[in-house]
């Protein structure tokens, strides 16, 4: 018995394509300017919110730094304002304390970030390892002290700070130890301590989410090539992290030339910081103190020129790290 005949499948007609289609194929003006319209849409947003806190009162300072309240008749006569030109900014770069106070800083970038930095660059490595369990408990662990804001931080560690209320020196002084955390010579350690405490699991999730995106195949080739733990931390993880690094770097030193709230209030247990021991201690206090509007204007502008110049320098050594 002959095979009955079967039909040839019917094969549906060729769809006509458009160019819209293609994704190869030229937008229309049409859509090219709907998209820049939404780009622009949302940016708008950022750009006034920008202009507002940043722009604009940038351009107030640098007219307030060109004026000075002068007092007539001993005093009784009232204030007026007078044009002083340069004046404010000749006041800043010749006072003592204004320059002092970024010594202060110095200083305290010396101490303050090797161990910030280090510290958080060692526990990104040690939660990364083979080794490590419970990574994401240990994440939240150390992100925790960042979470606090940075004033409450300070009064933790003012109370954690004073004789007779903290554990702290009472088990010092029960081990015989004798070490004054208002001292002249000891509170800019209290100061480094506070903010170490406060910014190094911050920077420690940075360093953590960088050395996720190391390839694995290039940590299991230095694995058969019989590269141990340490010298894969050293040698290759830390070196596929470099912009990671050189961009925490950048914003620890110009958050470091910003610092107020710690030494502020520190300042109130150890007299001999002073109330213009860091340049926006200074700022504050010709301004809300000393009521010289001016002076602070002024310095408030010179320090925005040191952070930029430093952010420069930052990247400059940053950029010549990463390519050697």
């Amino acid at each position: 018995m002959a095979a009955p005949l079967t039909r040839p499948a019917k094969t549906p007609p060729p769809r006509a394509t458009s160019p819209s289609d293609d994704p190869a194929a030229p937008k229309r003006p049409g859509a090219r300017r709907g998209q820049r319209r939404a780009v622009t849409l949302f940016m708008v947003p950022f750009f006034a919110l920008f202009t507002a806190v940043t722009v604009l009162p940038m351009f107030y300072a640098a007219w307030m730094s060109l004026f000075r309240e002068e007092s007539s008749g001993l005093g009784f006569g009232g204030t007026e304002r007078v044009f002083a030109g340069f004046g404010n900014f000749t006041e800043a770069l010749t006072n003592e304390a204004f320059l002092r106070s970024f010594g202060h800083i110095a200083f305290y970038c010396v101490l303050y970030i090797p161990a910030m930095v280090g510290g958080a660059l060692v526990l990104a490595l040690l939660v990364d390892s083979a080794m490590a369990r419970a990574r994401r408990f240990f994440q939240i662990a150390y992100f925790l002290p960042h979470a606090v804001p940075g004033l409450i931080a300070s009064l933790i560690w003012l109370y954690l700070y004073t004789p007779g209320l903290s554990p702290i020196t009472d088990a010092l002084d029960a081990l015989g130890a004798n070490w004054n955390f208002f001292g002249q010579d000891e509170a800019i350690y209290s100061v480094v301590n506070i903010s170490a405490w406060q910014w190094t699991g911050y920077n420690m999730i940075i360093f953590y989410a960088g050395l996720q995106a190391v390839p694995r195949e290039v940590l299991e080739a230095a694995t058969v090539d019989g590269s141990g733990a340490l010298r894969t931390a050293l040698q290759v993880k830390v070196p596929m992290i470099r912009p990671t690094v050189v961009l925490t770097l950048l914003f620890t030193c110009v958050g470091a030339i910003q610092l107020f709230d710690a030494p502020k209030l520190v300042q109130l247990r150890a007299n001999t910081m002073g109330e213009d021991w860091s340049p926006t201690m200074f700022i504050y206090t010709a301004a809300f103190k000393g009521h010289d509007y001016g002076l602070a204007a002024a310095s408030s502008l010179l320090l925005a020129l040191v952070a930029g110049l430093l952010s420069f320098v930052v990247t400059k050594l940053g950029n010549r790290w990463k390519a050697s």
